[in-house]
């Protein structure tokens, strides 16, 4: 019998099922049977991972939850001779949990304890992600905090938006891409993440107190919802600002005042369309659109590499074929939602690999630029998923044996690209559409179906716009997801590009120990901009351990 205060560890039990109708309240005794301990020794119990498991194998097949649980028990159970436990450990079937961390860090380094709003402050570029939980962790630990960004607030980058889906007048600094939140605010909203790190806890816990559901915390397929997030970011920012972080929206950076010689350079303070901003150390989280600031930050010795990207178009259907190709029957996606894919096709028969990617389940595709004749889809939804469409990036990856050399050829490819498809659609951003069979078959679709997309379609030979190295991967993933959802490649099966933003084509080189530029004793790149991130998690983790590594180690003199 354990006793108040007795140390404990977090172990997580992996792979326990619970059917449909079956309550969570299931799980405890399960979890203790699959690891080997009785119920009573468990201390504490949360859902640590929970996924739908739609696939259906032979008659027995059937939905079900897929349900990972971490439980508490005391510490050094592994060492008591408990048998059964030991045996759970050595099957994988029970795996150690590291403990959570804190975004605050309670003692940073001496160089950061200025004590007064007088001395120079941290300076972070951009309200992404990466840059918002980069400043939210050095503010946590009582640093000081100016976060610039070149679009507005949200309520004004919300009425830009709207009066470009109005009128297609393209506000260059206030639109999907650029204002409050970055990228992500005008998309899916996922939370979910490959990167497994102890902030990752934090950060979801900081989510749901501003307003996001709480079963963002275990959900494999979280979702936060474009809707929720309009709501959620400024709370965020008035936590922030009651912190001491000051705002600048409206203020582009427009270069670095450095000191120091060639390898060993810090930068004093930032050139800004608002004037000079002095600053102890800087967080360039600039996003994956920003080129003009990547020349500008290049002329001054800033290092950049090129990176592979991934470029290819959006995919839509009805909701209803993706529903009946997941649940089996109508009434299991009344109950359960509309139903999610993730496909992945090999390398093979002389075509790259390609997968898709951001699955937007009852959302729409929408005009993700920033720049005149330029075209970019992306995908968004709110928190209903009530859309009667589904929508995702179809993709591969291309590097410089397709882009050329060059630190912006792919950035140079993708651009040739976008411009081919804003002039094919037309030169207003409505954009080219092809049926996918029509795409498989190389011909004119003489009728398309009905899109989500506001801008407006209209048919164009998307196959033909395409590379050959774009194209052949697309075409032979598209012929392998149709094995896998009947319909994927059919008639209702719409292809809308270009989708050519998934991820950027460059990395701003950094120190593995201290995050630190390349060259820099107090920049840091961070997020999916610097080359270190691909969705609004991985970004928000990269700013958070960033933020921890100037928060360790100071601002280097």
């Amino acid at each position: 019998m354990s006793h108040p205060g007795t140390p404990t560890a977090t172990w997580r039990v992996l792979n326990l099922s619970l059917e449909l109708d079956e309550p969570e309240s299931v799980l405890r005794a399960r979890a203790a049977a699959r690891a080997g301990v009785s119920a009573d020794e468990i201390r504490g119990l949360r859902l640590g991972h929970m996924a739908l498991d739609a696939r259906r194998r032979g008659a027995r097949g059937r939905v079900r939850f897929v349900v990972h649980v971490d439980l508490q028990l005391d510490a050094g159970l592994e060492s008591r001779g408990n048998a059964a436990f030991a045996k759970a450990l050595r099957s994988g079937r029970v795996i150690p949990r590291m403990p959570p961390a804190q975004l605050a860090v309670n003692a940073p380094h001496i160089s950061l304890r200025e004590g007064s709003g007088s001395g120079p402050r941290v300076a972070v570029v951009g309200s992404g992600p990466a840059g918002l939980f980069a400043a939210l962790a050095l503010a946590r630990s009582g640093v000081l905090v100016d976060l610039i960004d070149r679009g507005p607030v949200l309520t004004e980058r919300s009425r830009a938006v709207a009066q470009f889906l109005g009128t297609r007048n393209l506000d260059p600094e206030a639109n999907l891409l650029y204002g409050e939140g970055g990228a992500g605010t005008y998309s899916d909203g996922k939370i979910y993440t490959r990167v497994d790190h102890a902030l990752e806890a934090p950060i979801l816990d900081e989510w749901i107190a501003c307003g996001a559901p709480e079963e963002i915390a275990y959900d494999a397929r979280a979702h936060i919802g474009t809707d929720r997030l309009h709501r959620i970011l400024p709370r965020i920012r008035e936590g922030m600002e009651a912190l001491g972080v000051r705002f600048h929206w409206r203020t582009r950076l427009e270069g670095l005042v450095v000191d120091g010689l060639a390898g060993s350079q810090r930068v004093s303070a930032l050139r800004t369309s608002a004037g000079e901003l002095p600053c102890a150390a800087v967080f360039l989280a600039l996003g994956h659109s920003a080129r003009d600031s990547l020349e500008t930050l290049a002329a001054q010795g800033l290092m950049l590499a090129p990176k592979p990207f991934q470029l290819g178009v959006r995919i839509e259907h009805p909701q209803g074929l993706i529903d009946t190709a997941r649940f089996g029957e109508a009434a299991l996606a009344r109950r359960l939602g509309a139903a999610y894919y993730s496909l992945t096709s090999r390398a093979g028969a002389g075509a790259a690999a390609a997968h898709s990617f951001c699955m937007c389940p009852g959302g729409q595709i929408v005009a993700s630029v920033n720049e005149a004749g330029l075209l970019c889809t992306n995908g968004m939804s709110n928190s209903r998923h009530s859309s009667p469409y589904a929508n995702a990036a179809l993709v591969t990856t291309l590097g410089s044996s397709e882009t050329g050399p060059g630190v912006f050829a792919g950035i140079d490819y993708r651009e040739r690209l976008e411009r081919k498809f804003f002039v094919e659609g037309g030169g207003d951003w409505t954009a080219p559409a092809q049926r996918a069979c029509d795409f498989l078959a190389g011909q004119d679709s003489e009728e398309l179906v009905s899109c989500s997309y506001k801008m407006g379609i209209r048919p164009g030979r998307i196959d033909a716009l395409l590379p050959e190295a774009v194209r052949s991967a697309l075409g032979r993933a598209l012929e392998y997801f149709d094995r896998q959802i009947p319909g994927y490649a059919g008639p209702e099966a719409l292809l809308v590009g270009i989708e050519s933003r998934s991820s950027g084509a460059i990395r701003m080189p950094r120190d593995e120990a201290t995050r630190r530029a390349t060259g820099f004793t107090n920049l840091y790149p961070v997020g999916e901009g610097a080359g270190y991130a691909g969705g609004i998690m991985s970004a928000a983790i990269d700013g958070a351990r960033s933020a921890h590594a100037l928060l360790g180690q100071g601002t280097g003199g």
